[in-house]
């Protein structure tokens, strides 16, 4: 059964006086808050893709919310003092894993509520270059085929928590594991009157995706970081672009494009659309929901390298 709100509540108040760096005020507990009349167990993923994919497994029988909100840049997202709050009264934790939310891992020791990780068995691609040089690749979801391994996590999650609706889920979880395969087939079948076969984009999480289509990759950072857009990551990528003639080059959402429009500029070739990754839209954006995104991304690159 899900945890009383209000005991989780509680629970956080004292916490946050327990985490150095976390509390900014006082540390006089809260009142215990009224109930709520929604009664379905809380699951609270890391950030807005992992939100939507576990919301669509769950169909309803759960209510899903993100830690870090629409737009956001994950990688070095700064945990608040209510971060704890909600991860105390939630039934179910999910995050990404191989690396990518560090800054989480920080309190999860204090949360009192099953822990899930959608990307274990994926099998990973390791970062080629920079600081992480032979780590993984913590991108795993922009790959359809990954990403039917982040929905049979979540399918095996959200049983274990409501095992009364099991059956939902599982329905629930092969349809959109449909959807996906179904875009990777467009995606494949669109790259077949590619005038290039090589993908690059700012930073690079994009390697799963490239495995899954058979695609050369070459990115300006392998993970967003301070360290980004330096003369010789320009200089690499100019000469990549030139080498391969790639007609088209892209960046994502969470980050400044002016190193790649310098690539740009020097190799003349065209930057494309705007890539999502890290985040989804708002409802009336471009890409509402985690398929919206990968459908945005596929056929933007498709319609860059066929240009």
């Amino acid at each position: 059964m899900p945890k009383s709100r209000s005991s989780g509540t509680r629970r956080a108040a004292v916490l946050l006086c327990a985490v150095p760096g976390l509390l900014v005020g006082g540390c006089a507990a809260p009142a215990p808050p009224a109930e709520s009349a929604d009664n379905r167990p809380l699951v609270l993923t890391t950030f807005s893709v992992l939100a939507d994919l576990v919301d669509t497994v769950g169909g309803g029988h759960v209510r899903v919310d993100s830690i870090t909100k629409v737009g956001a840049e994950i990688h070095g997202y700064e945990p608040t003092p209510s971060d704890l709050v909600r991860a105390q009264d939630a039934d179910l934790i999910v995050d990404n894993g191989l690396g990518l939310e560090r800054w989480f891992e920080r309190f999860l020791h204090s949360v009192d509520a099953p822990h899930t990780v959608l990307s274990d068995g994926v099998d990973p691609v390791d970062i080629r270059s920079g600081d992480y040089s032979g780590l993984p690749n913590p991108h795993a979801w922009m790959s359809p085929t990954a990403a039917a391994t982040y929905v049979d996590n979540a399918i095996d999650a959200l049983s274990a928590l409501e095992p009364g609706h099991a059956a939902d889920f599982e329905a629930n979880g092969e349809l959109l594991k449909d959807e996906l395969a179904a875009l990777l087939a467009d995606f494949r079948a669109g790259l077949a009157d590619a005038d290039a076969s090589a993908l690059v984009t700012c930073e690079g999480a994009f390697s799963y995706l490239a495995r899954d289509a058979g695609l050369e990759e070459a990115f300006l950072w392998p993970v967003n970081s301070d360290s980004e857009g330096t003369p010789r990551q320009i200089g690499n990528v100019i000469d990549f672009v030139e080498e391969h003639r790639v007609p088209t080059i892209f960046c994502e959402s969470t980050v400044n494009p002016s190193a790649q429009e310098q690539v740009a500029l020097a190799t003349g070739a065209t930057l494309g659309g705007t890539l999502y990754v890290d985040s989804l839209s708002t409802a009336d954006g471009p890409v509402p929901t985690f398929v919206d995104l990968l459908r945005h991304d596929l056929d933007t690159i498709t319609e860059g390298l066929t240009r």
